[in-house]
Formats: C-alpha cells, structure tokens, sequence
C-alpha cells in the first residue's frame, strides 16, 4: 500500500488489518489496547523484548529503531503505522512511508526532534497561530556564550536534541552559569531560552486527519515537579475562555501548517499578564492527554489510531471533569528505604470516580512512570478531593 493511497483501513473481525507501531512504552501499549478495542491487531518494533507494548500487542519485531530487516518486517505486515515516541529517527520513518502509510510522517516528527528546528517553525507561523515561543538564542559554541545579549538572562539551557522528563536542561543566571552548564553538556549545540514570568502552564492536544480535519481536546492545566509531569487538571481551574480559545486557534494553525497526520501535543506557558507563549510540542499521544481515557468521548489513542487508519476523527467531548496523577516508581518505596512494596491499589480504588492505570513495568524506580490515575466525577472539585484521598494513600506530598 502506498503512502499515497487515500482510502480508509477498516476494521475487521477477522482477518484484522494490522496498524504498526514504532516503541515499546507505554504510550504504545495504550495505542495497542486501543487498537484492538476497534479490531485491528497490532505490530510493535522494539530492540527490548518484555517491553510494555510488546506484552499486549499481538507481534513484536524485536529490532532497533534503524534496523533495516525489522522496519522491512514491520512494513510487510502492516498497513499503516505510528510511533510512540519522537525520538525514533526520521530516516527509519521515511524508509516504512516507501512501503506503507505512516502518521506522523518523517517532517512532522524531525521538527519537533529538534528544538532549533521547533523554535523555527513556531516563528515561521506565528502570524496564522498568534504566537511565539520564547525569546532564545542557539549556543554551539564558547563565542556564543560570550555573545549572549543580556536581556535572555537569566535562562534555561537545553540541549536541541533528546530532552525530556527535565533532562537535558539546566537554569543558568549568568554567562558563566552558561558556559559551565555548556562544558557540562559535553559542549553539543544548545538552545537558551529567557526565563519569563510563567503563570501555569497549559497542553493543547490536537488531532488531523489525512482529509485536512482536525479536533481540539479541552484545554489541560498542568503541574510538573522536578521537571516530570505531576497531574493534569480539565478544565483548568486557571484557563480562562479568552486563554482557551487562543490556544485552541493557535494549536489548529500550527497543525496545520505543519502539514501533519495524527495527534500532536503543544505545550504553551500562560504568562502573568495572560499572554501565551508556545513552548514546544510532542508529535504523538502525550502524559497530559491521558485523561481522555476516562473523561472523554474518544481518548488520545483511539484517536490516533483513527488518524493513522484514516478514519474520521472521533468527538472530543470531555464528559466529566478529571484530575490525573502520574504514579512514579516512588511510591514503592517508604521515606529512604530502598526495600520495594506494593502500593494500596485497593485503597485508591476504593475511591469514588478512581481509574488505574500501571504499564506493566516489573522495576519500579524513583522518578520513573509506572502507571497514572485519572479522577473523574461530576464536579471538578469533586475529581479534586479524590485526587487529595489518592496522594494520602500513597504518600505523595501536596
């Protein structure tokens, strides 16, 4: 089948069309569980065999990401197919669209893979999307160290390629917090962007068909800790209808300039006088729309595997407000003790409007995602003082 090729890949009781997926994580297992839902069965490459994924679909090419016979494997027994993740490189994406459909496409996933690129796209579109990202600067070098214009400090130094969870970021008040925070990065090329007065921050979860559609979920407040995404909240108690329109309009305009097929997540900042600034943006399901699950007509990943299976895309109705709470591999473990246990699942579930969420991971870490917990009920304050039971039941402070 080619990439060209328009017509929809309908679901079957059997035989089942297969749908690909690119990554093993969680974010693919959810896309897997969804898939199937809808009656395709699913392919998953991924270089690690007891990946979260690969428990749940019905084959795993067991492969690198750059593999060529394993995306040769994959493309043979799909009809179309995904990633999870936007780190898989753009040339393995290209090679899968010669033979199969694939959403998002090889473009749409390099832009957001590097933040130069990113910081250019934003700009590029900001007279159809109405806004900026932050004022930034690209440091590849000691001399741009030294030719930073004082009005971006203070910052935060990120490094273009590979951030995430936090990682790969270091707040910088001075040049010579830059340039140590630079040599510390191995010298590789980084962006500085200028810090500024972030209110809260908001998520704009879009999706666009391969007919030029699109959908924009409810707006989601998020709350980060230690650069890890800590709960999401919908409606955001912060969001007023201006600031949701803006983002809604801005995250339409960006999706479509980009040219893109499937879910995108974009990230703004609200600043203190309410103006939007967009941060950056995620070309797959993303942690903050996983309250769509449980409080929405269609969640994130049955609507990706509409987009990528070029179906129309589902409604996006939020039906009861929700407050999700990332489950990290901390709260296995009592105060410093490195001794793990099983957390109270019954308890939290015992709690009205309570849905758990674990990705089957085996290892539970400190600071890594092993599962979340969306909230629903009839009033947001409601969903909130469940949400206030759970972090009690397991120890979380708030």
């Amino acid at each position: 089948m080619s990439n060209q090729e328009t017509r929809p890949l309908l679901p079957a009781a059997n035989p089942s069309t297969w749908l690909g997926v690119m990554g093993g994580g969680q974010l693919g297992r959810m896309f897997a569980q969804a898939a199937q839902a809808m009656g395709f069965k699913v392919a998953v490459l991924e270089p690690s065999k007891d990946c979260p994924a690969g428990q749940v679909a019905e084959h795993l090419v067991e492969a690198g990401y750059t593999d060529a016979a394993g995306l040769d494997a994959l493309a043979s027994r799909c009809a179309a197919v995904t990633t999870e993740f936007e780190n898989v490189p753009a040339d393995s994406l290209s090679r899968l669209a010669q033979q199969v459909f694939v959403a998002p496409n090889a473009h749409g996933v390099s832009v957001a893979q590097d933040r130069v690129a990113e910081k250019s796209f934003f700009v590029s579109c900001a007279a159809k999307s109405g806004v900026m990202p932050a004022p930034h600067k690209v440091i590849a070098s000691t001399e741009d160290v030294d030719a930073i214009p004082d009005e971006l400090l203070p910052g935060i130094l990120k490094t273009v390629r590979m951030g995430y969870d936090g990682k790969g970021q270091v707040r910088v008040r001075s040049r010579e917090d830059v340039r140590a925070a630079f040599e510390s990065m191995g010298k590789v090329t980084c962006l500085l962007e200028k810090m500024l007065p972030l209110a809260y921050e908001v998520s704009v979860l879009t999706a666009r068909g391969h007919d030029g559609s699109s959908v924009v979920y409810p707006i989601a407040e998020n709350v980060h800790r230690d650069g890890i995404l800590f709960t999401t909240t919908v409606p955001g108690p912060n969001v007023s209808a201006d600031c949701a329109r803006k983002a809604q309009d801005a995250a339409r305009a960006i999706v479509a300039e980009l040219g893109y097929v499937g879910v995108l997540c974009i990230e703004f900042f609200v600043l203190a006088d309410g103006s939007l600034v967009v941060n950056e943006m995620a070309p797959r399901p993303h942690n903050s729309g996983h309250y769509t699950i449980d409080a929405c007509v269609t969640s994130q990943f049955a609507q990706q595997v509409r987009a990528m299976a070029r179906l129309p895309l589902g409604d996006v109705r939020q039906h009861s407000p929700s407050v999700m709470l990332n489950i990290l591999g901390d709260v296995w473990f009592d105060g410093d003790s490195n001794v793990a246990r099983e957390p109270a699942w019954d308890k939290v579930l015992a709690l009205p409007g309570a849905n758990l969420h674990l990705y089957g991971k085996d290892d539970p870490r400190r600071g890594r995602k092993m599962g979340h917990v969306t909230f629903v009920a009839p009033t947001l304050h409601e969903a909130q003082r469940q949400f206030e039971a759970a972090c009690a039941v397991l120890g979380i402070e708030l």
